[in-house]
């Protein structure tokens, strides 16, 4: 029986819990992900955002800012300042090599035609070949 995904107020709350890791896990794409990254795709039946952010990494290697840090923002629908999906897209997934402004590009942006994501915006850093919660750092 597939799992329940978990509402947005219950998902947020549970999420900042989350502080370091006990386990890693791999991801066929080559990165590996903690246990918050787990926790999230599981309860909110996103690995298709694990995916999405691995398949965006032999581009971001190819930047040698992109190395060691990268800042992944995840925006659903039109509450950010400046981040927001073009034109009939429900999310837009952007990259970035520092915070995002107003006077700045993402180093990478994917538009997410659909979904049923559950929080408004999720950030992720991906360290090393890790992708973590921010919390977890």
């Amino acid at each position: 029986m597939p799992k329940v995904k978990m509402d947005a107020e219950t998902l947020e709350k549970n999420l900042k819990h989350f502080c370091g890791t006990e386990q890693y896990f791999k991801h066929w794409l080559g990165l590996q992900y903690t246990d918050g990254v787990k926790y999230l795709a599981d309860n909110a039946q996103a690995y298709w955002l694990i995916d999405a952010i691995a398949s965006h990494q032999p581009r971001a290697r190819r930047k040698e800012s992109l190395t060691q840090f990268q800042l992944w923002f995840l925006h659903v629908g039109n509450a950010h300042e400046f981040i927001k999906p073009k034109g009939d897209n429900d999310a837009v997934l952007t990259c970035w090599e520092d915070t995002p402004t107003k006077e700045t590009q993402p180093a990478i942006s994917q538009q997410i035609p659909m979904t049923d994501f559950p929080l408004k915006e999720i950030k992720l850093f991906l360290q090393e070949k890790v992708l973590l919660l921010p919390s977890e750092n």
